[in-house]
């Protein structure tokens, strides 16, 4: 079947946002209210990005250990949610790009290690589940197009595919996670023959561009991982980690601080379109679904808040880092709070209407009702 041309399908797919370490750990609160209510093993189909991606390889590592009980997983805390706390409290990203500046070293592969070590293991796409499709989005630099690893396939539109990729999944994780230039770029060094043209694949003939590849972060591309699964399947939830555009007043008269405003603002607008277009298609009837980010206002949905919260939170844990460094226990938990409470009232307002709100957050003593 060509790349990207599946139509869409029944069954419920799932888009993790990039944003580092704060990403992980947001989308690890939203994981916790999923499992909870026994959505993981409805799920088709899970695309992350950069941080997420981070989340999604330890949970698909950990896939076939999970204990699941009437669609939950009673184990969801030892084998997800405590070695993913532990891993937001390490150094990641000053060793890789320190080490990453010596000759021969790549700072990617240095990351890849982290990984490695401390949530998955020598696992490869291979060892990953069939069901659900587990997706790690990155970018290849080249063609800039979307490049994605999974089980079945590995590869971009333009390019073709490699069949049943033997790629570590750390490597993958590090491929969506490689944030240029610092972490950028990951080389994959691949035989040439393994590509499978597929339609629309220009590009198929230059044998170099196969033979090297050079990925960057796949939030370049697509930050929200919408694209793996928003043509795709009926329903759809995205978990955004994201922050919107600082005000930066000033008059810009550097080249490098007007350049780096431009950029980010073009960046911010290309998602901006895409979580426009989603809510549109929401709204719509095209698509079931719902969407939840960190700088949500839980009073904009239907359903109500549990808990008092106090609108500033909002904004001060969407200006958290998205750096991989050690973060602060209340940030973690903090952070893993937001995710849980933010997706658990867009849940409940647009996928899953007839279910209680939940008596506790996953650590109560961080709560929302003071102002931050």
């Amino acid at each position: 079947m060509p790349f990207g041309r599946e139509g869409e399908q029944e069954g419920v797919g799932l888009a993790l946002s990039g944003g580092g370490f704060r990403a992980m750990l947001f989308h690890l609160g939203s994981f916790w209210r999923l499992n909870e209510l026994g959505m993981l093993p409805k799920l088709s189909r899970i695309s992350g990005v950069s941080g997420g991606s981070l989340l999604l390889g330890r949970l698909a590592v950990k896939w076939a250990s999970l204990e699941f009980e009437s669609g939950v997983a009673k184990n969801f805390r030892e084998e997800i949610a405590q070695p993913v706390l532990r891993f937001s409290n390490r150094l990641v990203d000053a060793p890789a790009v320190l080490l990453g500046l010596l000759p021969w070293v790549s700072g990617a592969r240095v990351a890849a290690g982290f990984y490695a070590r401390h949530l998955v293991g020598r696992a490869t796409l291979q060892d990953v589940p069939d069901e659900p499709r587990f997706v790690f989005n990155a970018t290849h630099l080249a063609s800039a197009t979307g490049w994605r690893f999974s089980k079945p396939y590995m590869g971009c539109y333009r390019l073709g595919l490699v069949h049943r990729p033997r790629v570590a999944l750390a490597v993958a994780m590090a491929a969506s996670a490689a944030f240029p230039p610092f972490l950028s770029p990951l080389t994959l060094s691949l035989d040439p023959d393994l590509f499978e043209q597929t339609e629309g694949a220009d590009l198929y003939s230059q044998r170099k561009l196969r033979r090297t590849v050079s990925l960057t972060d796949g939030g370049v591309y697509d930050n929200l991982g919408l694209e793996t699964v928003w043509r795709r399947y009926r329903t759809v939830i995205a978990s955004d980690a994201g922050a919107a555009l600082s005000v930066k007043p000033g008059r810009f008269c550097l080249w490098t601080k007007q350049l780096m405003r431009v950029v980010d603002t073009t960046t911010e607008q290309a998602r901006a379109l895409r979580r426009r277009a989603l809510v549109a298609d929401f709204k719509e009837g095209r698509k079931d679904g719902t969407l939840w980010r960190t700088g949500t206002d839980i009073r904009e949905y239907p359903a109500s808040c549990p808990f008092d919260v106090h609108p500033d939170w909002r904004f001060q844990l969407s200006a958290i880092r998205t750096r991989l460094n050690p973060f602060k226990e209340e940030e973690r938990r903090r952070l893993v709070n937001w995710g849980y409470l933010v997706s658990d009232v867009a849940l409940r307002s647009h996928v899953v209407e007839q279910v209680e709100p939940p008596p506790s957050l996953p650590f109560p003593d961080y709560g929302f009702s003071e102002r931050p």
